[in-house]
């Protein structure tokens, strides 16, 4: 048996013992030291989640140490400290066929469609883990899968060093965003509706610029009427969204990582298709971004774990009930079992 936070139905999180997992053929076992909240455990907290099932055990941002392996898996020896990148593609559609396991049609997510990281153990595909750097601690690891997610954005956008980028959104992902565009060089602005969640985003570098009304009009200021080359969207909402072919200069780049609830839709300007020549690009999660990532919290390019906080995994219930309550209660969280 185990110990493990397990979400019952929405609004209902639970301390527990758990069946200790097996690890199948071609998977291992992972020993967790170190399990980041990301919107999406909370989404399946609140019942918004559209794909899991409950009970479940959530968590995908995950850290820890290889335990055992399965029949026919093998990897870094038992003892190694390692990521687990949680998306599992089924190998045989179209997007895993060109390399796009992220999007795959068959896809399943570690701590949504299987049991994750908010536990003493979980199991992963051999292939899935992802050597940690010696000098990078179990906490400071657990960021791998959110800087993930920035790195894919930057490269769907071909953020370089030549680049001005306009971050939509300064929360979590929007934070990864900023410091990964920063660690390629770009000049980075970034904008929010909280005033707070600026001020972070301008202590990790980004040129702060104030949300909501009058948005176009400061850009437009900025960037001497032209636009911002890169404008990379992180809000999850679809006003921002349709903004962005507005933001964006003729020629740039949009990329849009927020998530809108399924079935809405977003409501473009036709003409500027054609007379910006703009690129619209989505970016979801990440595929091979995992070392690029690690490197990154390696080199100390990455200053977003520092205003994190760390919980032990019992005080999970008060720690959700209390963003659940107030999103912005915490930059980010990551609970640590006490196994551990």
């Amino acid at each position: 048996m185990m110990r493990a936070a397990i979400f019952d139905q929405p609004q209902s999180i639970r301390i527990t013992d758990a069946p200790k997992p097996v690890p199948g053929p071609g998977e291992v076992l992972v020993r967790v030291r170190a399990a980041g909240l990301c919107a999406g455990d909370l989404y399946i907290y609140t019942g918004r989640n559209p794909y899991v099932t409950y009970p479940r055990i959530g968590c995908h941002e995950i850290a820890g140490r290889v335990e055992a392996y399965g029949p026919g898996a093998a990897g870094p020896k038992v003892g190694t400290r390692v990521v687990v990148d949680p998306f599992i593609g089924c190998g045989h559609c179209y997007p895993c066929r060109i390399g796009k396991r992220n999007c795959c049609a068959n896809l399943t997510i570690i701590g949504v469609h299987r049991e994750g990281g908010f536990a003493e153990f979980v199991t992963a595909p051999a292939g899935n883990l992802n050597v940690v750097p010696e000098g990078l601690s179990d906490f400071e690891a657990a960021f791998a899968e959110p800087v993930a997610i920035g790195v894919q954005g930057c490269r769907r956008g071909m953020v370089t060093g030549e680049d001005t980028v306009l971050v939509l959104g300064a929360g979590p992902i929007g934070l990864a965003i900023v410091e990964v565009a920063r660690a390629h060089g770009a000049k980075v602005y970034a904008t929010d509706l909280s005033a707070e969640r600026l001020s972070t985003a301008a202590d990790l570098g980004a040129i702060p610029v104030l949300g909501g009304e009058g948005l176009l009009e400061r850009v437009t200021e900025i960037t001497n009427g032209e636009g911002m080359p890169v404008v990379l969207e992180a809000t999850g909402a679809a006003p921002a969204m349709e903004q962005t072919i507005d933001l964006v200069a003729a020629g740039g780049r949009v990329v849009i990582l927020g998530l809108v609830k399924k079935g809405q839709g977003v409501t473009l300007p036709g003409l500027d298709f054609t007379r910006k020549e703009v690129t619209i690009l989505g970016s979801r999660a990440s595929v091979d971004c995992f070392p690029e990532a690690l490197d990154l919290l390696a080199s100390g390019k990455i200053h977003y774990p520092k205003i994190a906080s760390s919980f032990a995994l019992s005080e999970a219930p008060t720690v959700f009930k209390t963003l659940a309550d107030n999103p912005m209660a915490l930059h980010k969280a990551v609970f640590i079992p006490e196994a551990a």
